[in-house]
């Protein structure tokens, strides 16, 4: 985002009187904000980083119904999952939100046995309304070991096959808040609460800090709803500072790793040898996905960070399950941590981080500030649903004779949605057209992948490529970004530091072995251009990028002090 686009952003922030302020630029946030200006609300939303920089980008990257919730018999929270994992899939995101098969695989002695798992199974299915890609299957050894041939067969005795999906919940968050922007809220990352402002006893507003340029100013909101994930706690003790915690932390780790090395076709459930928790391998292109971790984290949320201890903890699974890999720390291609903000459970009942339940709660403080806790990636819009419609009840009290449109975050899908036909969520008509269109340096490789990035907004990016081919030259050789998809992210997606786009828009630094760190400089260079920075920040931001690398690498290999007795492991 260019200088003179933020200093406009920062202005129609600090003009007039906004309905609504929107604290964080994470998913919960981002659909907040959309339900919001969808029903007619006048909508600010900020984030003191980049969007989607905390727990929004460091998932698992699955919108799933959550099985393993059935074994604490969260039903309601599986019901809701199930239901919003088929609109996603269906009609609000199909080119995000896309079908992944699983293998549960079932081995002797196993806690969980074949009866009791397909027991769970059915009601899986059943809650999903039988609406899912296909129903679930029971399958034997021999089948097993034909579909995945590097699986441990020793103790082996069949497997469940079922379905979820896959998404890239940055590119997901993104575009919620794209659409937020088009129904007329105002986004800006890199702006932070540093303190609220009060009429009486009651928040009207909020003081900012652009993060980027120093400058300070006032949003004046008649409502404020704090969606700041893993930073709940500490901007509601800015409204009152003796406000009790009421999360409880937990950092989840995903390791990358060559899927060549690991065999998986499918996605893998996995339970660690250490304590028997369930993680998957998740097939990621010519990349497999190892996670996730669940440990206690009582530590500043920005200091989160990958330690020797999480990395080995995910090899020894993904080696136990597949023993040919014999996967090590050198062979791990990047890591990423983040962490769940859960709501807190009693203090009489002792459960283990991932015994944890994954519900959101909203907390309302005495000055009106609106607090979300908890959450899951999947429900997201259903939670906005549920945070705007209080909101509106309230708005309806204050303004009697106010009217607001209906909740239609369900029915609206998100940019680059529209497809030929929604039911089945499949682009026919419009790839056809676009690969009959597409200049000839927009092979079918490149049309594949902008589909699955950008949607119908694939036209206009091919399209742009035919007079600017240099642009469709890769990043990396062995990852399919693209040059053009850089230009983009700067010039329309609103990033503003190589963190943006490397991290968030073109997920290169967990994706490649050196972090990224020699492709900054064509990077650094391509946003330059379209942010008008000179030499000097140009090389300043390529080599606070390589740094930053270099800092996670250095943790990411050394082993960490010994841990406090809260963040062992549960």
């Amino acid at each position: 985002m260019s200088d003179a686009r933020r200093a406009a952003l920062g202005a129609a922030l600090a003009r007039g009187r906004f309905d609504l302020l929107v604290i964080g630029g994470g998913i919960n946030g981002a659909g907040i904000a959309r339900d919001a200006a969808m029903r007619g609300l006048s909508v600010a939303l900020v984030e003191q980083g980049d969007f989607a920089s905390g727990t929004s980008s460091k998932s698992s990257k699955l919108v799933h119904g959550g099985l393993r919730y059935l074994e604490n018999y969260e039903l309601a929270l599986v019901l809701e999952a199930s239901r919003e994992r088929d609109r996603l899939r269906r009609h609000l995101a199909p080119h995000l939100v896309q079908p992944l098969p699983f293998v549960f695989p079932i081995f002797r002695g196993d806690p969980v046995g074949r009866l009791r798992l397909s027991a769970g199974l059915w009601v899986y299915d059943g809650l999903a309304a039988f609406r899912n890609i296909a129903r679930h299957r029971s399958w034997g050894r021999a089948t097993t070991l034909r579909c995945e041939p590097r699986l441990r067969a020793d103790g082996l005795r069949g497997a469940m096959h079922y379905y979820d999906c896959w998404t890239d919940d940055a590119r997901l968050t993104l575009e919620t808040i794209r659409s937020a922007v088009d129904e007329g809220a105002v986004a800006c990352n890199y702006v932070g609460v540093t303190e609220f402002v009060r009429d009486g006893d009651r928040l009207c507003g909020a003081r900012i800090v652009d993060g980027l340029s120093g400058a300070t100013f006032t949003i004046a909101a008649r409502q404020i709803v704090n969606a700041t994930g893993p930073w709940l706690d500490r901007i509601r003790r800015l409204d009152d500072p003796g406000a009790a915690p009421v999360l409880r932390l937990t950092k989840g780790v995903h390791i990358v790793v060559p899927r060549e090395r690991v065999g998986n076709r499918n996605a893998i459930v996995l339970r660690a040898p250490h304590d028997g928790r369930v993680m998957f391998a998740i097939p990621w292109e010519d990349q497999t996905l190892v996670g996730t971790t669940d440990t206690d984290y009582d530590t500043r949320p920005e200091d989160v960070a990958v330690d020797a201890d999480d990395v080995r903890y995910l090899l020894a699974a993904v080696n136990a399950y597949f023993p040919a890999a014999r996967l090590a720390e050198r062979d791990v291609i990047g890591a990423y941590a983040g962490l769940r903000p859960l709501v807190a459970p009693p203090a009489t009942e002792d459960e283990t981080p991932s015994e944890t339940s994954r519900e959101e709660a909203i907390f309302e403080s005495p000055s009106g500030l609106l607090s979300l806790g908890g959450g899951k990636l999947t429900t997201y819009r259903r939670v906005a649903e549920k945070v705007v419609d209080r909101l509106v009840e309230r708005f309806a009290e204050w303004e009697p004779g106010r009217r607001f449109a209906p909740c239609r975050t369900g029915a609206i899908p998100l940019p680059g949605a529209r497809v030929d036909d929604p039911d089945r969520g499949g682009f026919g008509g419009f790839a056809k057209r676009l690969r009959a269109r597409a200049p000839a340096n927009v092979d079918e490789v490149l049309i594949r992948h902008l589909l699955s990035r950008y949607g119908t907004a694939a036209a206009a990016i091919a399209e742009r490529l035919a007079a600017a081919p240099e642009a469709a030259r890769r990043l990396v050789a062995g990852l399919p970004y693209r040059r053009i998809e850089v230009i983009r992210a700067a010039e329309s997606e609103m990033a503003a530091t190589l963190d943006d786009v490397l991290r968030r828009r073109v997920p290169i630094a967990f994706r490649w072995s050196d972090g990224g760190a020699a492709a900054a400089d064509v990077v650094g260079r391509l946003v330059a251009a379209a942010l008008g920075w000179d030499a000097a920040q140009t090389a300043s931001a390529v080599e606070s990028y390589r740094a930053g690398v270099a800092d996670e690498q250095r943790r990411r290999l050394h082993p960490p002090a010994p841990p406090a007795a809260s963040q062992r492991r549960a």
